[in-house]
């Protein structure tokens, strides 16, 4: 099993309204769709747990994807992530996609 797990910021001139509202009403919907997507969960960073200021992402996604051969053959070329993919980065900027597997 691996998680894919995205780490970004909007761009300058969206707002976390804006892109909550497509998160909820497109994003989920579509992404949760998927038979390969266990979960999907999309976090808004709230704030450091320690000292000041402000983290390095505004939102951490993590996907649990069960069959990832599968999820990166056939799901990421397909119809339904690539038009999300188009207008998730109309949002965001320097997104970093990372794959990961359990320790344990």
């Amino acid at each position: 099993m691996a998680a894919i797990i995205l780490l970004y910021t909007l761009k300058e001139g969206v707002t976390q309204e804006q892109y909550d509202h497509w998160i909820r009403n497109t994003d989920y919907p579509a992404m949760r769709g998927l038979a390969r997507v266990k979960s999907y969960i999309n976090y808004r960073t709230v704030k450091p747990l320690f000292g000041e200021g402000t983290p390095s992402a505004s939102y951490v996604e993590v996907f649990d994807i069960p069959d990832l051969e599968g999820f990166l053959q056939e799901d990421l070329g397909g119809s339904v992530v690539q038009q999300i993919m188009g207008e998730f980065m109309q949002y965001v900027e320097n997104p970093e996609f990372i794959l990961a597997e359990a320790v344990v």
